[in-house]
C-alpha cells in the first residue's frame, strides 16, 4: 500500500487539469476564459474534479445500460458518451460560473479523445505505487 493514499489522487486530478488545459489550447470549442494564471488554475483543477465525479458515478451506469451498443458498435459509443460526458462537466460549471465552456457534441467528441490521450501518456509516466 502507498504511504500517502490521498497523493495519487491528487496526481491524478493534477493530470485531469493539465489534460483538460491542452484540450482548450487545441480544440476550436473548448474554452477557458478566467481572466488570471491562479484563476484558470484553480478554474481547471475544479473541472477536473466535476470530470472525475461525472465520470464515476456516470460512466458505469451507462455502460450498464447500453452494453448492447457498446458491443454493437465495438465499442465506438464510448467515443461519444466521453464528449456527451464532458459536455455535461461544460454544463455544470456553467451553473458553478465556473469560466470553462464547451461549444457543442463535436468539440466535446473531440476534446473528450484529447483528454483521454493525454491523460494516458501523462499517467504512464506517474508510478503507481505498487
Amino acid at each position: 500500500m502507498a504511504p500517502f493514499p490521498a497523493m495519487g489522487i491528487l496526481i491524478r486530478l493534477v493530470i485531469t487539469a493539465v489534460s483538460l488545459w491542452i484540450a482548450t489550447l487545441v480544440i476550436d470549442g473548448i474554452e477557458l476564459t478566467a481572466d488570471s494564471a491562479a484563476n484558470k488554475a484553480g478554474t481547471l483543477l475544479a473541472v477536473a474534479v466535476i470530470f472525475g465525479l461525472v465520470n464515476a458515478v456516470l460512466r458505469p451506469i451507462i455502460k450498464t445500460i447500453g452494453c448492447g451498443l457498446y458491443v454493437l458498435t465495438l465499442g465506438l459509443v464510448a467515443v461519444l458518451v466521453n464528449g456527451l460526458l464532458l459536455l455535461l462537466t461544460s454544463w455544470i460549471a456553467d451553473k458553478l460560473d465556473l469560466a470553462f465552456h464547451v461549444d457543442g457534441v463535436l468539440p466535446a467528441v473531440l476534446g473528450a479523445l484529447l483528454v483521454g490521450i493525454v491523460s494516458w501518456l501523462l499517467n504512464m509516466l506517474v508510478p503507481d505505487g505498487d
